[in-house]
């Protein structure tokens, strides 16, 4: 039997294969990257956090460990179901879309670790911008931390294996239509599954593009997560804050 799906966003990310994938993704650089970046900001000791795509909520429940009041929101069920567990008076979470606005204003709104540009209607990319502005209060900050594109293509690894938990996951990555497409195929308990990543070739122009469009302005840009300069040959990401 052969399960597949290519509007990943809305199902990949509800299966526990996609967690198995990536459970070694670094925490202690994630940790790192929040006390930077809410240092730079200097947001209020009791400041309010939307966490944007938050995933299963490993942000948010590190911001909300360092006192921040945090919201976290993401289109996958599951995620959301599981980072419930982590709930408190100050730590919330619920399924939303991230192209339309919370509705609640914030001293920041985090969209992180390459969590924009995914959507097939490219329309997205600018309302995602703008539910971001319309939910940060007058003094509030939005950042978005995204894959620094050049760097990636440059440095793109077009097939390998990776074995978690007995999963044998085979990785393609190309770029095609404005697009850097992964497919992830593998077997588990006599099934057979494939799977499809696609995300937005965006750079640094194309979000001023963007920025400009949604009337907001880019206050600085970062090339890691200890916010260092940003160069587009050399840095891994591409961190932006902006009002």
């Amino acid at each position: 039997m052969n399960k597949n799906t290519t509007k990943w966003y809305a199902s990949w990310f509800d299966t526990p294969y996609y967690h198995i994938l990536y459970k070694d993704r670094d925490h202690d650089e994630a940790q790192l990257f929040m006390d930077n970046l809410t240092n730079y900001l200097n947001l209020p000791e009791d400041g309010k956090i939307l966490d944007l795509a938050c995933g299963k909520g490993r942000h948010s429940v590190y911001l909300n460990s360092l006192g921040y009041h945090v919201t976290g929101v993401d289109l996958s069920e599951n995620s959301i179901a599981y980072a419930k567990q982590f709930e408190n008076e100050t730590l919330h979470f619920e399924v939303h879309d991230m192209c339309k606005p919370y509705n609640k204003k914030f001293d920041a709104v985090f969209n992180l670790f390459t969590s924009f540009g995914y959507f097939e209607d490219e329309a997205d990319n600018l309302r995602t911008i703008q539910a971001i502005q319309a939910d940060l209060n007058e003094f509030g900050f939005g950042v978005i931390d995204f894959m620094n594109s050049d760097y990636v293509i440059n440095n793109l690894v077009p097939e390998d294996s990776k074995t978690v938990e007995g999963i044998e996951f085979h990785q393609k990555r190309y770029v095609k239509e404005g697009y850097l497409i992964k497919d992830i195929s593998f077997e588990d308990k006599g099934e057979t599954y494939t799977f499809q990543e696609k995300v937005r070739v965006l750079n640094l122009k194309d979000f001023e593009v963007l920025f400009e469009q949604a009337g907001v302005h880019l206050l600085d840009v970062f090339g890691d997560y200890k916010l260092r300069k940003f160069d587009k040959n050399t840095s891994e990401r591409l961190v932006m804050i902006f009002k």
